[in-house]
């Protein structure tokens, strides 16, 4: 190695810039939240955001790409969690280099690129570096032995497993190359065998073949390049270190844990390890969060809770009870900023989102200790030594308590834990993720839809500018996926134009419609779609005559709908707008649906809307629509755009010429969509509805012009109604409403008094009722026309009654059954009401739980109280 020291940046920048000089197009890493591929929960490799390329779906204006991409991995092989910290090289949130050719440079120049960056621009000592093939590949064996001049015993051939990539069960695949560093320089053995001696530095991947179900692979017309070289680990080569954790990319997290804590770093193992988990799982979350993820209970939002709990853990288990790891989600912003500059801005936010996980978790963590006491006091009961699985598992699942803490106090109490039966819990919760993640197998494309783009029969697009009496030419007829030379009256079938008004959906907007004429026919178009970049497909249904290919067309767009969608779609800017001016910087689109009659923008944030900021950004909304701002629209290259603060948007993909909606002084987005030329076009903008649909996502809908217009006159309407109806001016509806329910509440209560005391009468004597069992006395009545509150009440007075005994009620509350049980103090260490109650309500339909003194359940059968009643009693007599 030359021994010069590059910083982690520079290490970044060389590479893209090395590749850049090579004719590569500079490719911006997309979000960790894949946009267009619901097999994956999030961005694990370089060549996601280019598999529609391989997969020839998509064509780009470039055929050599280089990038730095954002990855996440926390499950597959070196990437389970539990791994993470406790080896030197694997990450949960961690940054691929790598350079792609589409049909351009193969082997030989992908493997010169390699060889070249490695020993003459990053300095890597050339007689320790090491390359494995595929086993049957001679021509990439060839070419790193006698083109690069490695010594044959320096090039190893290994199998499927270590060198041959697939992109799934079928499609594209090939065999790799991987370049390896030798770290001890003395040779001997091979990469496979002595993982510890060979650092794997970047695989390069050879794709050659297209595998089909039965296995067979025939070769691709344009084999193409995918490679992968992780950052953080070249880093650690160049920069000397021992580990990845020790580079410029890791330490400043961990000296700033050390500093808090009280800690030092390279002393003790448990403590390093807690460190390096800390490092780790800070970036993750300032990364996820950054791209819209927040802490939930499913999917994507899940899996950054259980790490970002999995870090608060470790932060107690260094003794630091505050928190404290949002101070280093902010630092890891400073660390990125050079290549990620967007950091900076939720940088705030996401202090405040984990700020706020770590304040919530620190007592449900020590809540899992106090429910692992339960279990490890049930199981010294039933004179067993080994802690059940599934109940590990449990406590894992409901508190995040993981399975290395409770061993560890398991051992303390010399008990075994049952590992196996927890990794059995947790693999079917595992498959049960995948299952809800797999969305589909991906965009499958109609062979014949691909035949017709590589045709060349693209549609011109005229829909920005003209949108009626647009001639063209009818190119090609597709009926039930096969393509026809006619479409007769009442058939319906796709057609491709050489020129077209009609928008196909793409970005949340919907297709247009409207109709398409020739000189003996007519027929209704009743969508557009582009399943391939440049084929635009018209879903028609001809109304009269017949539809001949090559026959000239002339097209027309429903002007209102058109109109309608229009108004929709630039007030979707706006209001995007007013989010991020009201709600902060952090706001990000998470999706859209932009239709004539309404709209819909889903968006980050992590609480609630309020009503006072929602009238707030309808206000801003609207005052923007007043002013009648002009819409501008622009053709820019990407980058162009992106530097003059142009947003992204959802599901949108970018070729290197993109279209720019600027509303001046307020909105600056990348769209594809239809606009107004005004904002006043849009006549008036209408919140009617605000809520969440997952965690840390929310959705605000919303009505623009005549159908805004209609919502206001018909809330007008509806207050008049009540005015009326309460006698009140329209000023005093809110305060004559507010008092009807105040009266109405004293009336209710003053109901369920009188209940009780009919209850309690009628219960006076039911302590002479209770059953002696086994020396305990069990009361178990149902009870009539009680409401939870009274049935709890009712519950506690037969208690104070007995004295010391077990009560259990019933009653029907609104066509369901609700059961209370209570137990005496003096009885709890034998008779659990919560474990009572989760014994009978079985019997009325439903479940429950509680405290060893009182539980509660609920049901849908209220005609099994009278079972679920003498249960009670057997309960009783089995635990007494």
């Amino acid at each position: 190695m030359t021994g010069v020291m590059k910083t982690a940046s520079e290490i970044r920048e060389t590479f893209l810039k090395y590749f850049e000089e090579r004719g590569h197009k500079r490719v911006r890493s997309s979000s960790l939240v894949p946009r267009n591929d619901p097999t994956l929960l999030f961005t694990n490799a370089g060549m996601n955001q280019f598999k529609d390329v391989f997969l020839g779906v998509e064509k780009r204006e470039y055929n050599r790409a280089a990038t730095s991409q954002k990855c996440m991995r926390v499950s597959g092989k070196h990437n389970d969690l539990e791994t993470v910290g406790r080896t030197a090289r694997h990450h949960t949130f961690f940054e691929m280099l790598g350079n792609f050719s589409f049909g351009d440079y193969f082997k030989k120049g992908a493997i010169e690129y390699g060889w070249e960056l490695c020993t003459d621009v990053y300095g890597l000592d050339k007689d320790r570096l090491v390359a494995t093939v595929f086993r049957e590949d001679d021509e990439a064996y060839d070419l790193w032995h006698k083109h690069i001049g490695l010594p044959k015993e320096r090039v190893f051939r290994l199998g499927e497993a270590d060198n041959f990539w697939a992109m799934g069960d079928t499609g594209p695949c090939g065999p790799c190359s991987e370049i390896h560093f030798d770290r001890t320089g003395e040779g001997g053995g091979d990469p496979e065998t002595n993982p510890e001696r060979y650092f794997e530095v970047w695989n390069l991947v050879f794709m050659q073949y297209d595998r089909d179900s039965s296995g067979e692979m025939t070769p691709l017309p344009s084999p193409s390049i995918d490679t992968g070289m992780g950052l953080e680990r070249i880093a650690s080569l160049i920069q000397e270190v021992d580990s990845n954790w020790e580079t410029d990319l890791f330490k400043p997290i961990i000296d700033e844990a050390c500093r808090i804590i009280g800690v030092r770093f390279g002393e003790e193992e448990a403590t390093d390890v807690s460190l390096r988990i800390l490092a780790d799982h800070s970036r993750a979350c300032a990364f996820l969060i950054n791209d819209g993820v927040i802490p939930g209970n499913e999917g994507r939002g899940y899996v950054m809770r259980k790490i970002l709990r999995r870090a608060i853990r470790h932060g107690k288990m260094l003794g630091q009870s505050d928190p404290f790891i949002f101070t280093l989600t902010a630092l890891v912003a400073e660390i990125m900023k050079d290549a990620f500059p967007e950091l900076e801005e939720s940088r705030d936010y996401a202090a405040k989102v984990v700020r706020n996980e770590e304040e919530k978790f620190s007592a449900t963590l020590d809540h899992g200790l106090t429910r692992l006491d339960d279990i490890i006091e049930s199981v010294r009961k039933k004179d067993r030594d080994t802690i059940p699985g599934e109940e590990l598992f449990r406590l894992y699942d409901t508190y995040g308590f993981p399975l290395d803490l409770a061993r560890d106090v398991a051992r303390e109490r010399e008990l075994e834990v049952d590992e196996e039966g927890f990794e059995s819990a947790m693999e079917e919760q595992r498959q049960r993720a995948r299952a809800s993640w797999k969305g589909g197998e991906g965009k499958k494309v109609t062979p014949k839809y691909q035949e017709l783009a590589e045709r060349g029969l693209a549609t011109e697009f005229t829909g920005y500018n003209e949108t009626e009496n647009v001639d063209g030419s009818i190119l090609a007829i597709l009926k039930d996926g096969e393509e026809v030379d006619v479409l007769t009256e009442g058939q319906e079938g796709e057609i491709v134009l050489d020129r077209s008004p009609f928008y196909a959906e793409a970005g949340g907007q919907v297709a247009d419609k409207g109709r398409v004429v020739t000189e003996s026919a007519q027929a209704a178009v009743l969508d557009a779609q582009s399943p391939v970049t440049g084929l635009r497909l018209h879903r028609v249904q001809v109304q009269n005559g017949r539809f001949s290919k090559g026959e000239k067309a002339r097209s027309f767009v429903s002007r209102e709908f058109r109109w309608d969608t229009q108004r929709n779609h630039t007030a979707t800017h706006l209001l995007h707008a007013a989010l991020r001016e009201v709600l902060g910087p952090h706001v990000k689109q998470s999706g859209s649906l932009v239709a004539p009659e309404r709209l819909r923008f889903d968006f980050s944030h992590y609480k609630a809307v309020t009503p006072l900021e929602l009238r707030e950004i309808e206000d801003m909304v609207n005052r923007k629509i007043r002013d009648n701002i002009a819409v501008q629209t622009d053709l820019l290259s990407l980058d162009e755009a992106l530097k003059k603060g142009a947003m992204a948007l959802f599901g949108e993909k970018y070729g290197e010429q993109v279209r720019v909606v600027d509303i001046p002084d307020f909105s600056l987005e990348l769209c594809g969509g239809t606009h107004v030329q005004r904002t006043g076009d849009i006549g008036l903008f209408h919140i009617v509805h605000e809520s969440s649909i997952s965690a840390g996502t929310r959705r605000v809908e919303a009505l623009t012009g005549e159908a805004a217009l209609n919502r206001v006159l018909d809330s007008e309407n509806l207050l008049e109604e009540v005015s009326e109806d309460l006698h009140v001016p329209r000023d005093q509806v809110t305060e004559a409403i507010e008092r009807l329910a105040r009266e109405l509440k004293e009336a209710h209560k003053k109901v369920e008094e009188l209940q009780l005391k009919v209850a309690q009468n009628q219960s006076a004597n039911a302590a002479e009722e209770a059953r002696d069992i086994k020396g305990v006395k069990v009361l178990a009545r149902q009870v009539e026309q009680l409401d939870r509150n009274a049935l709890r009440q009712l519950a506690d007075r037969l208690r104070n009654q007995l004295k010391s005994g077990v009560v259990v009620l019933g009653t029907q509350e609104n066509g369901k059954a609700a059961l209370v049980a209570m137990v005496s103090d003096d009885l709890t260490d034998r008779i659990r009401a919560g474990d009572l109650i989760r014994d009978v309500a079985p019997l009325v339909g439903g479940g429950g739980g509680g405290r060893p003194q009182m539980a509660e359940a609920g049901g849908k059968d209220p005609s099994g109280l009278p079972k679920a009643l003498e249960r009670a009693y057997d309960f009783v007599s089995e635990k007494a």
